[in-house]
C-alpha cells in the first residue's frame, strides 16, 4: 500500500434530526422504498422531511449530537437550513406501515 502525503479532516455536510429506535420498525417511504431497522438503529429525518433508517454503528460513526444552543441557532436561521416549525415531518414524508 502506498503511503499518503497528508491527512485531511472531513465532516458531514447535512444537518439531520434523529431518534434511536426502541423497537423494530419497517415502513415504505413516499418514493416506494422499503426501510427496516432494529432496536438501537436510528430513524433519521433530513431537512427536506424525508425519513430513513440508519444502522446504529454507521450513524454513531458519522453523526455527532449538537449542543442545544447550536440547535436553537440553526432553527433561527443562523445555520445552513431552517427546520420547519412543528415537531412532525411533513405529511408527505410520513412513513406508511408495511402490511405483514
Amino acid at each position: 500500500m502506498k503511503a499518503t502525503t497528508e491527512w485531511k479532516t472531513y465532516r458531514t455536510r447535512f444537518l439531520v434530526k434523529a431518534t434511536q429506535l426502541t423497537q423494530s420498525l419497517r415502513f415504505v417511504d413516499v418514493l416506494g422504498r422499503e426501510h427496516a431497522g432494529q432496536k438501537g438503529d436510528y430513524l433519521v429525518e433530513s431537512s427536506d422531511g424525508f425519513l430513513r433508517i440508519a444502522p446504529r454503528q454507521l450513524f454513531e460513526d458519522v453523526y455527532v449530537a449538537m449542543d442545544p444552543s447550536d440547535q436553537n441557532a440553526t432553527r433561527a436561521g443562523v445555520g445552513r437550513r431552517k427546520w420547519p416549525t412543528g415537531s412532525q415531518a411533513s405529511p408527505s414524508a410520513a412513513p406508511r406501515p408495511l402490511a405483514v
